[in-house]
């Protein structure tokens, strides 16, 4: 979770400028993050959400699915919401704060997201979940994913020590490949950062909101 760690002032302007649709002035740093809690909390989140889901669904309808034929997902901000701890922190980062929240397993589900996940469950695609955080977090992940009923996939990867420090993109397209070396056919990869869909193997490309950070 690399830059997760950075929402300059800059990158709030741009998330204003994605949600409004047009090009601002750049804007006061409380006036973007409101903009940003109301984005969440009005229903606008929910709406893009659910049209985006709705939009690839019949993609998936049409495929055919074999033994390993596989759905790749993010975790934080694609299968989990930490959006609550976000807004506790005011819209920044704080390392050991963030560590605590894993620890405590509280992450809430995106219903959306999770609904679609039981539906390439019930078409037989396998699942695996892909996250940027690293391999001391794997067990409260692991249980946070159970506790909100994301009880069947068939991994979960963590970075290891070794690749704490590259980035987003070449530590899962690394994954993607190593995934497929071992005889997955990667049919899908759902992320809230175009990082998580750069690269090889990752079938059809799902992106999905979120206007709270960017991960290079």
């Amino acid at each position: 979770m690399k830059t997760k760690k950075s929402l300059l002032i800059i990158s709030l302007a741009v998330i204003v400028t994605f949600i409004n649709g047009c090009c601002p002035p750049l804007q006061n740093l409380g006036t973007v993050k409101r903009a940003v809690a109301n984005y969440y909390e009005s229903g606008q989140y929910d709406s893009e959400l659910t049209e985006i889901l709705n939009d690839v669904k019949p993609e998936f309808d049409k495929m055919d699915v074999g033994s390993m034929s596989a759905v790749i997902f993010d975790i934080d901000e694609t299968s989990l919401s930490n959006y609550k701890i976000t807004k506790e922190l005011d819209f920044g980062y704080v390392k050991p704060l963030w560590d605590e929240w894993v620890l405590k397993e509280e992450a809430e589900p995106i219903i959306q997201v999770r609904d679609f996940y039981n539906y390439l469950i019930d078409r037989g695609f396998k699942i695996i979940f892909i996250t940027g955080r690293k391999d001391y977090q794997y067990q409260p992940t692991y249980n946070n994913l159970l506790k909100t009923g994301y009880t069947k996939f068939d991994t979960l990867i963590t970075r290891s020590r070794g690749e704490y420090s590259i980035t987003a993109v070449d530590y899962k397209s690394g994954q993607r490949a190593a995934l497929t070396s071992k005889g997955y056919d990667i049919k899908g990869n759902f992320g809230d950062q175009w990082s998580d869909l750069e690269g090889e193997y990752c079938g059809i490309k799902v992106k999905l909101p979120n206007y709270q950070y960017g991960i290079d």
